[in-house]
């Protein structure tokens, strides 16, 4: 088997390791700054392909003509895209022998688009999965050839779930890419009427707000940790959050229910504890140490900018 393997993030490394033997060239998205120094980094996949001797490309744009005809070059019976980050032309995917088979992290046709797990976490489902399926033109449209679904750990956060997708992914790809290119795989068009879409991530998403659903806000927390993080806007400075639990607590929007043995602040409905933060400027610390060192007391009210 010869598989050109399109892959950037790290949902895509244990599937690269999986079928690595078979694999004639790894495509990634280019180098980019990255951090708090904004030093330019490699991909998860490019330096799992580096730790594996696998030769790579990092074109900014794979739809180029140059780059189509250097995949057709190398005669692969088939492209196997996970969490790339470009669409492929249908001129790129017809380089393939077999064309483009992508292992996406949803239970198509629910969540289309660049952030499935993301959204599924935020919209507080409790199952999801992963889908292979051969590629077509349209985003996350083509025809399915397996599914198997995981379900969702109550505080389970895009970190944890993701490795755990992953991990399936890697291993639905080592069961079902022999029998695609023995042709014994089974094709399903999907139900296009029951589609939804996850598109790109946004910064003010990624904002709290006591204003809100304690549940809905402790899933945007599981949904954007550890990337790309929440945070609340506060008159004090900006608080980003790296641990929380849900909470049954009540009390009024903003309101410090608690300091000890961890800072609980109330929503709309319900409450958060805030285990571990990071006020601008500082150190993560517990959020304990946070309400003693600004003197948050039961009681007081935290405002929003």
């Amino acid at each position: 088997m010869r598989i050109v393997f399109f892959g950037t993030g790290e949902f895509a490394v244990p599937a690269l390791k999986a079928v690595a033997k078979d694999v004639v060239l790894v495509v990634s998205q280019p180098d980019r700054p990255c951090g708090r120094g904004m030093r330019v980094q490699c991909s998860p996949v490019r330096q799992a392909a580096g730790e594996l001797g696998l030769p790579t490309q990092c074109p900014e744009k794979c739809r180029v003509a140059d780059f189509v005809e250097c995949i057709k070059d190398l005669s692969a019976d088939m492209l196997l895209v996970a969490s790339y980050g470009q669409i492929l032309s249908q001129a790129l995917l017809d380089s393939a022998r077999l064309g483009g088979i992508n292992l996406h992290g949803s239970i198509l046709p629910k969540y289309r688009g660049a952030a499935p797990i993301q959204r599924c976490i935020l919209d507080g489902r409790t199952k999801t999965g992963v889908t292979v399926m051969h590629m077509d033109k349209g985003m996350d449209t083509g025809d399915m050839i397996a599914v198997e679904e995981l379900e969702i750990g109550p505080d389970e956060t895009y970190g944890e779930l993701q490795q755990r997708l992953a991990e399936l992914g890697a291993k639905m790809a080592n069961e079902w890419l022999p029998r695609i290119l023995a042709g014994e795989a089974p094709r399903q068009t999907q139900d296009h009427e029951k589609a939804t879409l996850a598109p790109k991530i946004s910064k003010e998403e990624a904002r709290l707000s006591f204003s809100r659903c304690a549940e809905d806000e402790y899933n945007r927390f599981r949904a954007f940790t550890p990337s790309p993080g929440v945070f609340f806007a506060l008159e004090s400075g900006v608080i980003k959050v790296s641990n929380a639990r849900l909470c049954g607590k009540s009390g009024q929007p903003g309101e410090v229910i608690a300091s000890t043995p961890n800072l609980t602040i109330a929503f709309e409905s319900g409450a958060i504890e805030l285990i571990e933060i990071q006020p601008e400027g500082k150190k993560r610390m517990t959020g304990r140490d946070y309400a003693n060192g600004a003197r948050l007391k039961p009681g007081v009210m935290l405002k929003e900018l």
